[in-house]
């Protein structure tokens, strides 16, 4: 009825009635306990590099400086197992910030992600310091052979035992392309038609062994069936490829699919092909909007709705009373610098913002010129008051190098489980991707104060179920 709250279905109907105390001390425990897949995902989205998301997390007094070592993310790694998170999200570029003033001056004296570690190592070092943890990794579709893509990521998929996932990007800007030999990127739409052309070969030589294929069978002498071993042979607009596929089936068939783009192209990539994708909003009504869309795109191809999670990201800041949470935020807004939201801003929309007048209106020719990601374009241009801001207010709506370029949940636990449970019974998302202001305390202070009030309120796991992280996340075995 018109008027009356939006009341989510299935599980987390149950939450909602929980809230409004409509239910007997037995229920309030039935519902409590729950469906494990049916939990709130909580994710840490990470840097393999000198900062965590937060370029000025680097100059807090409580960061440690070890980021080039593997006991630096495998401290991570166990904090956030026993805090019992699905997964880790590790984003990732191919260049230093070097669009802001056709140099990367400024970012290196900044410390502007200028540190990005390759992930592959960091991937298992992860995993092997842990037993249930899954990571998500970024990899470039544009910059990355497709058999070289499947092949990595079978293989680790089999060392961790079924614990990986892969964030397929599109990379952003001409930086990236100069790096791999390219003078300038692909468009917008082209890079994901290519990217199209890289999944279907990717999860085809994951299908070229059949799950029963592998047979190491010494005493009649046969090691693989080969009628269950096959030849992908396709060949595309951008890519040829033959296989099979030199390792057997992982085991979790594939490796989680991830996808972050926002943009129309983007969505229609992410309901074709995305498992788990991360998208950033600000209001529980727009998440909902995203989340109804990605799962009827998804239903548009075929697929269940069901398997198709939405996370989104914010940072937390606890504390055990709320003046000891207001103090920690006060912290953190004063690392930043506008160095920083300059240089990651060239970064992400591959347009050197050096360049034009701070008051000069915006054009369309302006934002035709911006070639990087539409999605956070369109985000910011929602964000703004005028239809078309000054390069000066086009900047600051984007909160870029700011903790609020993120929606922050500032509190003590109490507080900040409120907020997370509203976002989550309203069917906004799916699950939390947890930024840190600083490394590895953030998640230290989450896993200490935030996560026992979740789980009290039966909205966060207690227990890992199953091994992969496709158990983890309730999602089917391809």
């Amino acid at each position: 009825m018109e008027g009356q709250p939006l009341i989510p279905s299935g599980f987390k109907q149950q939450f909602y009635i929980l809230r409004m105390g409509a239910v007997s001390p037995s229920q309030r425990k039935g519902i409590m306990a729950g469906d494990r897949n049916n939990k709130m995902i909580l994710a840490a989205f990470m840097q393999a590099a000198n900062c965590s998301n937060y370029v000025g997390s680097w100059r807090h007094p409580a960061s440690e400086p070890n980021f080039l070592t593997a006991g630096f993310y495998q401290n991570i790694a166990r904090t956030l197992e026993r805090g019992k998170f699905h997964f880790a999200f590790i984003d990732d570029r191919l260049a230093m910030p070097g669009r802001y003033g056709d140099a990367v001056d400024e970012a290196l004296r900044h410390g502007v992600r200028v540190v990005k570690l390759d992930l592959t190592p960091v991937v298992m070092a992860m995993t092997m310091a842990t037993r249930h943890l899954g990571v998500g990794a970024t990899y470039s579709a544009t910059y990355n052979a497709p058999f070289n893509i499947a092949r990595l990521f079978a293989t680790m998929d089999h060392f961790t035992e079924g614990r990986v996932g892969w964030n397929v990007v599109t990379s952003l800007n001409d930086s990236e392309a100069q790096n791999f030999g390219f003078e300038s990127h692909l468009d917008h739409d082209g890079r994901y038609d290519q990217a199209d052309e890289t999944m279907e070969i990717v999860t085809g030589l994951w299908d070229s062994w059949e799950d029963e294929a592998l047979k190491v069978d010494k005493i009649s002498g046969t090691f693989a069936d080969p009628e269950k071993v096959h030849r992908l042979d396709y060949q595309g607009k951008y890519y040829n490829s033959r296989g099979p596929l030199t390792v057997p089936r992982s085991p979790q068939g594939h490796p989680v699919i991830m996808q972050a783009g926002q943009s129309s192209r983007g969505k229609t990539f992410a309901g074709r092909w995305g498992e788990l994708v991360f998208a950033v909003f600000r209001e529980i009504e727009h998440g909902q909007e995203i989340r109804g869309e990605l799962r009827d795109r998804a239903a548009g191809n075929g697929r269940d709705p069901e398997g198709i999670k939405v996370v989104t990201a914010a940072y937390v800041i606890v504390g055990e009373t709320e003046t000891m949470a207001e103090e920690k935020l006060a912290l953190a807004e004063s690392l930043a610098d506008p160095v920083d939201k300059m240089a990651l801003l060239s970064e992400l929309l591959n347009f050197d913002f050096s360049r034009p007048s701070l008051d000069q209106v915006m054009t369309d020719d302006d934002l035709d010129q911006i070639s990087g990601s539409r999605g956070m374009v369109e985000t910011i241009m929602r964000g703004g008051e005028a239809q078309y801001p000054t390069f000066g207010e086009f900047i600051g709506n984007s909160k870029r190098g700011t903790v609020h370029e993120l929606p922050v949940f500032v509190g003590t636990p109490k507080k900040i489980a409120d907020e997370m449970e509203e976002w989550f019974i309203s069917e906004a998302c799916d699950g939390f991707m947890v930024a840190a202001t600083h490394l590895p305390g953030a998640y230290e202070d989450f896993v200490r104060l935030v996560v026992p009030e979740l789980q009290r309120r039966g909205l966060a796991q207690t227990e890992y179920s199953g091994r992969t992280l496709r158990d983890h996340l309730g999602l089917a075995r391809p």
